[in-house]
């Protein structure tokens, strides 16, 4: 059994998410794209996702923030709902990405939809400015 003072505990990430659908499941999944790959389009959750970069850069960018790179060893979460997530794709051309998330899904829902063009017209003023 192992000694728990001598355990060492790292926090990676603490968030408030600010829902947790009612009777929502957890899902956890691990995602490798190859390199270059643009990722999931334009989608959304039904509910809050933790994730973790187990390997290579993710370019990472939510409605309303600026996009970032999530490297190997960091964490991004997303608050689910009405939230566009835009980008999730790999941010170098050498190296596959691999990340893990673990969503709470909303009962009878799937854990992505898909946002179409129109939707992504209409709230275009809600993107952070893209880098030039």
């Amino acid at each position: 059994m192992a000694d728990i003072d001598s355990t060492a505990f790292t926090m990676l990430q603490e968030a408030v998410p600010p829902f947790i659908p009612a009777g929502a499941h957890a899902m956890t999944i691990v995602v490798e794209y190859p390199p270059g790959s643009p990722g999931t389009p334009p989608h959304r959750h039904s509910g809050p996702a933790f994730g973790y970069v187990l390997e290579g850069e993710m370019v990472f960018e939510l409605e309303g923030e600026p996009e970032r790179v999530v490297r190997a060893g960091e964490v991004f979460w997303e608050p689910g709902g009405d939230v566009i997530h835009y980008q999730d794709g790999n941010n170098r051309d050498d190296t596959p990405v691999r990340f893990t998330v673990t969503m709470l899904c909303a009962p009878d829902q799937p854990m992505l939809v898909l946002v179409d063009e129109e939707e992504l017209a209409q709230r275009r003023d809600r993107r952070a400015p893209r880098p030039s």
